[in-house]
C-alpha cells in the first residue's frame, strides 16, 4: 500500500485544527518559520536540504475515503470537520531558502503563509524533510570539504535507518558534494551518477582471491578495481592485484584500480602505490574506506596517504550529533485583513523566537564575493544597496557599517496560494549550486575546529519589534483567586 504522507502529521495538528474548525478561523491566515538555533554538528554552517522533498508533498497532499474512516474511528473528530479534511489541498504559500546554499542559526529557512489548520497539519512533515535533508547535505559537504580534490563516492544505504532514508541520503550526499552513490534506486529516481565493484563475498566465494580477480576482471575488463583486504592487503590482495594487472595488459587494457576497506589506511596506501609504481603500473588508482569522518581524511592526507578516491557511507547516513533540531514556529496571523506579529517568549531565554513575517537577505563583498552575513528583515522593509549597518542582536553595541556591497535575498516563492511556481532544478544541478555558494563563504567559517562565527543580524526594525514584544510578554501577569 503507497502511504499517504499527510497523515504523517502529530495528532495535536489535527485536534487544533478541529478546534480552529469550531472557532471559525479555518480562513486566517498563518505566518510559521522553520529555523534551527544551533548550527549542525556543533560547526560553522549548515548546508540546505529538504526542498525536494517538501514540493513533492505539498503537490498531492491530501486525505484519502480511508484515512477519513481512520480518523473517524478514533472519536475525536466531528463529521463536519472530517468533511473538511476530506476536500483538504494546500492552498497556501511558501518561501524557502533553495538545496544546496549554506544556512545558519536562528534564521527563516522555509516560511509558510497559508490557511491556519493547513500550515498546522503540514508542520510534522515538513520538520521531517528538512532535518533530513539539512543533515545529510551538511554531512556530505563536511567531508567533501575535507577531502578537497579527492572525490567522494557515498556508499551508506546499508546503513540507513530505512528505505526512504536511504535513498534521500544518497540524493543528499550528491548535493553536498559527492560524486556518486551506490545505490541503485537513487540514481534512478534522480538521474544522478552510481558506483560500486565487489565486496569480500565475492572474493570469499572463489576458491583464492586470484581467482576471483581474474572472474571480475574479465567480467569488466575496461572497469576493473578490486578489494585487496579480504586476506591481507600487502602480502596477498596487491600482490595478486599486480598479477591481474598483467594479465589484463596482455589482453590489451589496464587495471583502474584497488581500493582498501581496513587497515592502517595511510600506510598500506603508500606501500601500495610503491609496489604498483616497481610492478610497472604507476596509473592504478586507489581508493579508500572504512567509516571515514572528516577529521580522519584530514589527518591520512597529513600523513601523506596516497588516496585517489574515497568510499564514505556510515557519517553522511548516520553522522556523529545527528540532531539539526528544526522547528517551526508561528510569527504572525492575518485575520480581518491585518497582519499581527506572534511571539513565543518562553522561560528559556534561547527559545524565544523572533516575531513577524520576514524575509532573510545576504550581503556579498564586491571585490571578493565573500559573504559578510545575513539579515533577518520585515518582509516590506526596503534594504538599501550602498550602505547598510549591521547590528549583533546580543549586544546592540557591535555595530558593523557595509559599504560596496551586493545584497540578495535568500529565500524563493516556491508555491503562490497553492499553485508550485518555483522550478526544482535538477540534483546535480544543486550539486554545482552547492559547491560555488560553499565558495563564498571564508575559509575560517568553515574550518573543522573552533570555525569563525557567521553573522545573521536583526534590522533594527525587526530588533526593535522583538524587543518590545518581549517586554511586553514578561509583562503580562494573570490574577486568580487562591
Amino acid at each position: 500500500m503507497e502511504r499517504n504522507y499527510t497523515m504523517m502529521t502529530d495528532l495535536y495538528e489535527l485536534t487544533m485544527g478541529q478546534a480552529y474548525f469550531k472557532q471559525g478561523k479555518e480562513n486566517d491566515i498563518a505566518v510559521f518559520d522553520i529555523f534551527f538555533r544551533q548550527n549542525p554538528f556543533g560547526k560553522g554552517y549548515g548546508v540546505m536540504g529538504g526542498l525536494h522533498e517538501i514540493i513533492d508533498f505539498l503537490k498531492k497532499a491530501h486525505f484519502t475515503d480511508a484515512d477519513i474512516d481512520y480518523l473517524r474511528g478514533k472519536k475525536l473528530f466531528d463529521e463536519e470537520f472530517l468533511q473538511y479534511l476530506k476536500t483538504f489541498e494546500f492552498h497556501g504559500s511558501v518561501y524557502a531558502i533553495p538545496d544546496g546554499t549554506p544556512v545558519f542559526a536562528n534564521e527563516p529557512i522555509v516560511t509558510v503563509k497559508a490557511p491556519l489548520i493547513e500550515a498546522q497539519i503540514i508542520e510534522t512533515i515538513l520538520l521531517s524533510y528538512v532535518n533530513a535533508g539539512i543533515c545529510y547535505t551538511t554531512a556530505a559537504k563536511r567531508v567533501t570539504e575535507a577531502a578537497g580534490e579527492i572525490p567522494i563516492m557515498e556508499f551508506g544505504a546499508r546503513r540507513a535507518l530505512g528505505p526512504d532514508t536511504a535513498c534521500m541520503a544518497s540524493t543528499y550526499a550528491v548535493i553536498g558534494g559527492c560524486v556518486a552513490t551506490s545505490n541503485v534506486l537513487a540514481g534512478e529516481e534522480n538521474d544522478i551518477p552510481i558506483s560500486g565493484t565487489f565486496a569480500h563475498s565475492f572474493v570469499t566465494s572463489f576458491d583464492t582471491e586470484y581467482e576471483a580477480f581474474i572472474a571480475y576482471a574479465d567480467t569488466y575488463p575496461d572497469n576493473c578495481i578490486l578489494l585487496v583486504d579480504t586476506f591481507d592487503v600487502l602480502r596477498s590482495g596487491v600482490p595478486n592485484a599486480i598479477k591481474t594487472a598483467k594479465y589484463l595488459r596482455e589482453k590489451g587494457h589496464e587495471l583502474k584500480g584497488i581500493r582498501i576497506d581496513s587497515g592502517d589506511l595511510a600506510y598500506l596506501s603508500k606501500e601500495a602505490k610503491k609496489m604498483f609504481d616497481k610492478a610497472g603500473y604507476p596509473d592504478v588508482k586507489i581508493c579508500i574506506s572504512n567509516g571515514l569522518k572528516e577529521h580522519t581524511i584530514h589527518s591520512l592526507k597529513a600523513q601523506g596517504a596516497v588516496i585517489n578516491s574515497i568510499g564514505l557511507g556510515d557519517n553522511i547516513v548516520l553522522p556523529d550529533q545527528a540532531r539539526v533540531g528544526c522547528v517551526y514556529k508561528q510569527v504572525a496571523l492575518k485575520s480581518e485583513g491585518k497582519y499581527t506579529a506572534k511571539i513565543k517568549a518562553s522561560n528559556d531565554e534561547a527559545k524565544a523566537i523572533t516575531p513577524g513575517y520576514k524575509k532573510v537577505y545576504r550581503f556579498y563583498d564586491k571585490e571578493t564575493g565573500f559573504a559578510l552575513g545575513d539579515v533577518i528583515a520585515l518582509h516590506d522593509e526596503k534594504i538599501p544597496t550602498d550602505t547598510y549597518t549591521l547590528v549583533d542582536p546580543l549586544n546592540e553595541e557591535n555595530k558593523t557599517t557595509l559599504t560596496n556591497y551586493n545584497v540578495r535575498p535568500l529565500q524563493e516563492t516556491i508555491f503562490k496560494d497553492g499553485e508550485l511556481v518555483y522550478e526544482d532544478p535538477s540534483i546535480m544541478e544543486k550539486k554545482e549550486y552547492c559547491t560555488k555558494q560553499m565558495e563564498t563563504l571564508y575559509p575560517e567559517v568553515k574550518r573543522e575546529e573552533n570555525p569563525h562565527g557567521y553573522y545573521v543580524d536583526l534590522s533594527l526594525e525587526l530588533l526593535d519589534l522583538k524587543k518590545r514584544m518581549l517586554r511586553a510578554a514578561k509583562e503580562q501577569k494573570v490574577e486568580y483567586d487562591k
